[in-house]
């Protein structure tokens, strides 16, 4: 018996076929669009498909319960596309705010458009046409996966209004959910430190758990004509698999290995973030140590001396066996959401896998 043809594939061939698309309809344009059209094609290279995953498995998930074991029609690889492109967007807006220099072991697009623009000698500073570019880039791939998504809504039919509203949704959601990331960096000062911890599980909910995760699981589902009762099990399974998810991501983004996260170790201490970790490790600690943590959170100039005691503060203080912990829990939390719900049995089978993936991942 053949098997069916791999859904995350389709979407690949997808993201092919429009930025082929877009590169032959700008290719009277000169060499500098060009040139930002192939920065753009390569942010969406590699990666693990995370939000097209969840979103073609919230498809199968209520396909399945109709007895639809097809692969995903034209709506739903689009969908699941625009979402890849919709991440790309924020990452290349993400590493900008971060000043960060790598992404995925590569360049972040900023610094390979300030490359771009060394290599030719330009005229200027480099640096700040990089920055500049990578806005209007970020920009373009938002505004491209609008596009990607209209172009397999138009195939949805009655399904098309729930879809666009979730997607419009997960929009608001994680652009509000950015801006309290940075805004934490500076609040923290003047907010109570028993405070921290929820403020920081309120970023992530907003930045990460519903887009990340619950929002494509709900996107798919929408696509697929889910009920109420599919949407609240997909929900109750996406969020906390969603929290789960940042948290591991808080734990990698100081404890990480560059060769395998694609970014340098303890980079999210260098950029100051104020995440769980670091707020369960302000309340471990004796207040000089807490002092000399908040004087030292967000120095890009850290070393490697000064990171490694960051780090050791965050163990010893319990922080980061409080994280697992709460890792743990999100995840039991969502399994319970999916016992008894109305949705596919292999579905689910693929939920929990995706599940396993998304919170014992090393990158």
């Amino acid at each position: 018996m053949s098997s069916s043809p791999d859904p995350i594939e389709a979407v690949s061939q997808r993201l092919s076929t429009f930025f082929a698309a877009q590169r032959q309809e700008t290719e009277s344009w000169g060499p500098e669009a060009a040139a930002l059209l192939e920065v753009a094609a390569s942010t969406v290279a590699g990666g693990k498909r995370l939000r097209a995953r969840f979103c073609l498995t919230g498809w199968e998930a209520v396909a399945e319960t109709h007895g639809d074991l097809s692969s995903p029609p034209e709506a739903v690889v689009s969908a699941a596309a625009a979402l890849e492109v919709f991440h790309a967007a924020a990452l290349v807006h993400d590493d900008i705010i971060d000043n960060s220099d790598t992404r995925r072991g590569r360049p972040a697009a900023h610094r390979q458009l300030e490359g771009a623009h060394r290599d030719a000698r330009w005229h200027g500073d480099a640096a700040a046409f990089g920055r500049s570019a990578g806005v209007l880039l970020g920009d373009l791939l938002v505004a491209w996966s609008d596009d990607l998504l209209e172009s397999g809504l138009a195939h949805a039919g009655a399904c098309a209004p729930d879809a666009r509203r979730q997607y419009a949704i997960m929009r608001r959601d994680v652009t509000v959910g950015q801006f309290l990331d940075i805004a934490e960096e500076s609040a923290f000062a003047v907010s109570p430190d028993e405070e921290h911890a929820e403020r920081a599980l309120r970023v992530a909910s907003l930045k990460s758990a519903r887009y990340s995760v619950e929002q494509p699981l709900l996107i798919g589902a929408a696509l697929a004509g889910a009920d109420e009762g599919q949407r609240a099990a997909l929900s109750g399974f996406g969020h906390p698999i969603g929290m789960a998810f940042q948290l591991r991501d808080d734990v990698l983004g100081v404890f990480g290995d560059e060769r395998e996260t694609g970014k340098p170790s303890g980079d999210d201490l260098r950029e100051g973030k104020r995440t769980v970790l670091i707020a369960y490790a302000r309340q471990g600690v004796p207040a000089a140590v807490r002092r000399t943590m908040d004087e030292l959170l967000g120095d890009p100039a850290l070393d490697a001396e000064q990171i490694g005691s960051l780090q050791r503060t965050l163990v010893e203080s319990g922080a980061v066996d409080r994280v697992e912990r709460l890792i743990a829990d999100y995840a039991r939390t969502a399994d319970r959401a999916l016992a008894g719900a109305d949705l596919g049995t292999r579905a689910v089978g693929r939920l929990r896998d995706l599940a396993r993936a998304a919170t014992e991942r090393r990158s």
